[in-house]
């Protein structure tokens, strides 16, 4: 197995949060053009954040598919061939000439995105230690967050340069490039054992981790947390276009350098839930998540970035131990666990935008607000049940031993 300390570990971490960088920077570089868009397609703020979530959502979805296929067929392909996929459905989106085919170009993308987020960490589980998995975890889902930080700043600032069909063109080229560097330095599987495909199996697993309660309480945790903060996100970029605030997309786009924290709190994570319990330190993300979001309510520029930065920290802090959780509690089929995590992760994405329209047209931003604290609630119980029943278990292993 791959340690922490070796020059392989580094090697294929690196071709992982490469992988990651591209994966994301394609899936969320569309965020900071969507008032453009909407101005140029002429549609409302929920019809054209239907062909940004569109991808969130045929993503989630895929990964039924490629977790299983890929205990039966491997990890590396389906990873380099699902990347592909990915740069070319970008260059597409540069050449649609109307909404319908934006839609459905988005939609086909998100096929294509759930290639590495389904086998990634099913790789390390695979090739790594446990001590070395737990850091490339971090490392990895650190990726995902400088993937979209970066992805979202170049495309606002290259959509007010150029036009937005530009920054689809050239985020094609540049994950083309990214491809041909995975490749040369991801190492082949050496440790991955098949398991013959059958869609039986394939719903005998899902249906044993949804009844398994460690894992379906994270799949909440997970799920409902990116349901609010990805969709906090797309909101607040129609507050800031507006008056009195009027950023341009380029300024827009700076705004996800707040995921920068997120990157902090994902390398912190695997650190953390060795020092502390898993549960505890994912409810004490989903704090950091409430207090962020209240701070936005003073309605001021710096009060606004400066609550999108302690969100960024405590989202990815959350999801990062929920993700090792799932991973590390998961009897068997891990692919299909962790797929299974990412299901609910970018479903509840998909379906954010309408949970919080409601809030948003009856109250605006204070809405989103008001929305995002009911789902924080919720999740913040889930961790305590986690922490309450690892306590418990940890007592009974002591009175029994």
């Amino acid at each position: 197995m791959i340690d922490s300390s070796s020059p392989q570990f580094w090697r294929a971490t690196l071709a992982l949060c490469l992988a990651s960088f591209i994966i994301f920077a394609n899936l969320h570089g569309m965020q900071p053009l969507l008032p453009m868009m909407a101005e140029s397609f002429g549609r409302t703020e929920l019809e054209i954040s239907h062909a940004y979530t569109i991808a969130t959502l045929v993503l989630g979805l895929a990964l039924l598919l490629y977790g299983p296929l890929s205990d039966a067929l491997g990890r590396r392909g389906i990873l380099l061939l699902t990347l592909a996929g990915v740069a070319l459905t970008t260059l597409g989106l540069a050449w649609v000439q109307d909404y319908n085919q934006l839609f459905w170009m988005r939609a086909l993308q998100g096929f294509f995105l759930a290639g590495v987020p389904a086998v990634a960490i099913a790789y390390m589980g695979d090739e790594f230690s446990r001590p070395a998995m737990v850091t490339a975890v971090g490392l990895y889902i650190a990726g995902n967050s400088l993937g979209g930080v970066t992805g979202r700043l170049l495309a606002g600032a290259i959509g007010d340069w150029l036009d937005w069909p530009d920054v689809f063109l050239l985020l094609g080229v540049a994950s083309i490039a990214g491809l041909f560097l995975v490749v040369w330095l991801l190492p082949a599987s050496q440790h991955f054992k098949a398991v013959a495909f059958r869609p039986t199996r394939m719903s005998r697993d899902l249906l044993s981790h949804l009844r398994n309660p460690l894992l379906l309480i994270a799949y909440l945790i997970g799920g409902l947390n990116f349901l609010v903060f990805l969709n906090q996100y797309t909101y607040i970029t129609f507050v800031l276009a507006a008056e009195p605030y009027q950023l341009s997309a380029t300024w827009i786009g700076l705004l996800f350098m707040t995921y920068l924290t997120g990157t902090v709190g994902s390398l912190l994570s695997g650190r953390l839930s060795r020092r502390f319990s898993a549960p505890l330190c994912m409810a004490t993300g989903i704090m950091i998540l409430m207090l962020g979001s209240l701070l936005t309510l003073m309605d001021t520029l710096p009060a606004i970035i400066a609550g999108f930065f302690i969100n960024s920290f405590g989202f990815f802090l959350t999801h990062s131990v929920a993700s090792s959780w799932v991973s590390q509690h998961a009897r068997h089929a891990r692919a299909s666990a962790s797929a299974l995590y990412l299901v609910f992760y970018y479903v509840g994405a998909s379906v954010g935008g309408f949970y919080l329209h409601p809030f948003w047209s009856l109250a605006g931003w204070t809405g989103v607000v008001a929305g995002s604290l009911l789902i924080f609630a919720v999740t913040l119980g889930c961790a305590m049940i986690l922490f309450y029943w690892q306590r418990s278990e940890k007592a009974w292993v002591v009175s029994n031993s």
